[in-house]
């Protein structure tokens, strides 16, 4: 019995070495290789097929110099403002969504954008709640904490922005700007920026194409939330900086 236990303790330990040595060497992978599909692209082409539809499937990878400098400054100003100081985790944030739901208020999100960016590229969503959601908790910090260990803020920023879901069946900046706005990524005005920021929570039920009165609120809100920013730092002006 206790040579069982012991090989069994084994297996364990050499898959845990196996699964945290595969991790490490694919972020350190994407660090530089274009992220071309996420596992969120792959269940929403299942969806379609299911449901007997269409498979929507619009991604195009841009490097971060070819999306315009408002696209990172505007999802900054809606989703995570203080991105460019955290280490992964904005505790601030996550303090006032306790606080919020304390006291019944509506709940908002408490992700940064990389912690959003970990869940995009490395993870398969799951329920809101349950043991499996948990666990997933667990590994968007694993993940985030990794890239932000491995990656720098412009790339975060340039995975974030190449693989977040835009629309129905559109990820990425370059696939949003195309069909929703008829350019190129580098070509968004400020204006449109905001627009797309703004739909980022719920982008299947808020069109950047097709915006309305709400969002247009929303999207003045932002557009006032960039001009207090400033700007999104280049790369140089970056590592100055630190």
């Amino acid at each position: 019995m206790g040579n069982i236990l012991s090989r069994i303790g084994n297996i364990i330990k050499w898959m845990l070495i196996v699964i945290l040595a595969g991790s490490i060497l694919l972020v350190l992978l994407f660090k530089y290789v274009p992220v071309y599909t996420s596992p969120l692209m792959f269940i929403r082409t299942y969806q379609q097929v299911s449901n007997g539809e269409q498979i929507r499937w619009h991604h195009e990878w841009v490097d971060l110099e070819e999306i315009s400098p408002n696209l990172p400054l505007a999802v900054m100003a809606s989703e995570d403002q203080n991105f460019l100081n955290h280490s992964g985790f904005d505790w601030e944030a996550i303090q006032k969504v306790i606080e919020e739901r304390t006291e019944g208020k509506r709940m908002r999100g408490g992700s940064t954008i990389s912690q959003q960016t970990a869940k995009n590229v490395f993870l398969f969503p799951t329920a809101s709640s349950g043991k499996l959601a948990w666990l997933r908790k667990g590994a968007e910090a694993y993940f985030t904490l990794l890239i932000e260990f491995m990656w720098d803020k412009h790339r975060i920023m340039e995975v974030y922005l190449n693989t977040i879901e835009m629309g129905d069946g559109i990820y990425g900046a370059e696939a949003v700007a195309q069909n929703n706005f008829g350019c190129k990524a580098s070509e968004l005005t400020r204006n449109q920026c905001a627009m797309i920021a703004i739909t980022l929570p719920n982008p299947l039920k808020m069109d950047s194409a097709s915006p309305t009165s709400y969002m247009y609120k929303r999207q003045s809100w932002c557009v006032k939330q960039m001009k207090w920013l400033g700007k999104f730092p280049s790369r140089e002006e970056y590592e100055k900086k630190e």
